[in-house]
């Protein structure tokens, strides 16, 4: 093949490749935006605290926020509450707020909180809030789930399923300004 041949099939190679990557770019643009609605939605929410007190998460915007969807009555959350309520105190002097969002009753919450020393505000939800996780990136709308919000509000990380504490953070980690 001469200079010029393999030129062509050069630039041809090369012109396949930016069409299918701007194709690619584009088709991920919904997905973006939904993440990006989904994101906005999460720190509209406002629910009431275990007093009864409306507390909007859009309050805490600025820092990472840790978001936990979590229940009395579910093991797992059961489980990793503890390891959150001791990697909130390792980051108290930080740009970063641990809020539990518990789909159950205001005194079980309040009951739970006294015997675990949960540091964090714990906020009152139903299953209907839980509905809302599916965007971002709950399908089956179980527990716990996990969502970190970083300092501009965009979702930076969700696990559906425990996080240890290790990973808990590390994942805080990256979302902190260096």
């Amino acid at each position: 093949m001469n200079r010029t041949t393999r030129l062509l099939v050069f630039a041809a190679i090369a012109a396949t490749a930016a069409t299918v990557g701007h194709l690619t770019y584009r088709s991920m643009e919904p997905a973006r935006a939904a993440a990006s609605n989904a994101a906005e939605t999460l720190m509209a929410l406002t629910l009431p605290d275990l007093q009864g007190k409306e507390q909007a998460l859009e309050q805490w915007r600025g820092k990472v926020i840790v978001v936990n969807y979590w229940a009395t009555w579910c093991p797992p959350c059961i489980k990793e509450i503890p390891e959150f309520a001791a990697v909130s105190r390792k980051f108290a002097d930080q740009p970063v707020q641990f809020v539990g969002i518990s789909i159950d009753t205001a005194d079980k919450i309040e009951e739970f909180r006294r015997q675990h020393d949960v540091p964090y505000p714990l906020l009152v939800a139903n299953h209907e809030t839980l509905r809302l996780t599916a965007d971002l990136g709950n399908a089956p709308q179980a527990l716990p789930f996990t969502v970190l919000v970083d300092r501009k509000g965009g979702i930076g990380y969700a696990k559906l399923g425990t996080l240890s504490e290790t990973e808990l953070e590390g994942r805080i980690r990256e979302l902190l300004p260096r």
